[in-house]
């Protein structure tokens, strides 16, 4: 199992420390440092002025959002970072959500399984250096009755064959992205319900094509607190608020994927409270609200024993690359973690 890091968004006020972050991961040998983008910081200008500055370590767009960008632009973006990086990219995407999508980028969130798997479509055929023709529900390239013609992608990229990641968190979405990725993104996995809540789906769809979960990297993030095993209840209590804004607060009543993962996980009652709390405005209630479990289920906690034991359960249930979220009031509290988590890596035996 290998490890990477999730710088998150920029302007999450620990923007001067992110350097140096990537940059000891990329030392320690970690295999991939992704940044992320909502409605702030967009993801390829992070990932390129980190590329820049470092000499090892993979860059990936966790994730570039499918509403955001023409597949098109997505392709030619890939293209570039790719050759910028000396071969470093991997590209992933997402359809965000639908307060995102439609309030933020004017893109109606509807049939997103489709929209996906068209634009996954697209992306491969333009880096693919083909002439680009395409005719589907959401797209047609070029516009018929216009000037427009197939054009082919000029930049090459350094590699063939840039891979390419799916944030899927529903079942049919894990299914479609094993069918059509080379591998899942994943947020709050519990490696105790790996199995039905995402593993299962994505075998399933990679059988629908012929093929198995060998060379299909499995990539789950994981907020990372290291500290002594008697502090596990006070470093639990740092990630109430993350988790209780997307348990609880990324969407609406009806469409939270996060919310309903919880409920597939076996908190029912509790996902309901968390988001009626969150959606009246009582977020400290939300966040009062999470069971301690659910935190330590779908984090690493405590000391370098405990974590390795943990990504042992990871490794087991079928994780290829955990991503690490580090945790930390300063910048040394970040950089230590990173350090525990390549110990903990070995100690596991999984290194």
């Amino acid at each position: 199992m290998r490890l990477g890091i999730n710088l998150g968004y920029w302007g999450a006020g620990m923007d001067s420390d992110n350097l140096a972050v990537a940059q000891e991961a990329d030392r320690l040998g970690y295999s991939v440092c992704w940044a992320a983008e909502a409605y702030g910081s967009d993801a390829a200008t992070v990932l390129s002025w980190v590329a820049a500055q470092t000499e090892r370590i993979d860059i990936g767009s966790a994730i570039f959002q499918i509403p955001a960008r023409t597949p098109a632009m997505t392709a030619m973006t890939a293209a570039t970072l790719d050759s910028l990086s000396g071969g470093r990219f991997r590209l992933g995407l997402g359809v965000s959500g639908p307060q995102v999508s439609e309030g933020w980028y004017g893109v109606k969130f509807d049939k997103p399984l489709a929209r996906t798997r068209e634009y996954v479509d697209i992306v491969r055929k333009a880096m693919s250096r083909e002439r680009l023709s395409y005719e589907g529900e959401h797209w047609t390239l070029p516009l018929p009755g216009g000037p427009g013609k197939p054009l082919k992608l000029t930049v090459h990229s350094e590699r063939e064959y840039i891979p390419l990641y799916i944030a899927a968190i529903g079942p049919k979405n894990l299914q479609q992205t094993g069918e059509i990725a080379d591998g899942a993104l994943l947020i709050f996995p519990s490696a105790d319900h790996l199995e039905e809540t995402a593993i299962a789906h994505l075998r399933a769809g990679r059988e629908k094509v012929g093929k198995t979960l060998d060379g299909f990297d499995v990539c789950p993030t994981l907020p990372l607190a290291v500290g002594a095993d008697k502090d596990v209840s006070a470093l639990a209590d740092m990630f109430r608020p993350y988790t209780a804004l997307y348990v609880g607060g990324m969407g609406s009543p009806k469409q939270n994927f996060y919310n309903q993962l919880a409920q597939r996980m076996g908190y029912g009652k509790e996902a309901a409270e968390i988001q009626e709390k969150y959606l009246s405005g009582d977020k400290e209630g939300a966040a009062a609200a999470i069971p301690e479990r659910l935190i330590d289920q779908t984090t690493l906690l405590g000391s370098v024993e405990r974590i390795a034991d943990r990504m042992q359960a990871y490794a087991a249930a079928g994780v290829t690359t955990l991503t690490l979220a580090p945790a930390g009031f300063s910048l040394e509290d970040r950089l230590a973690s990173l350090r525990a988590g390549t110990e903990a890596l070995e100690r596991a035996g999984l290194a």
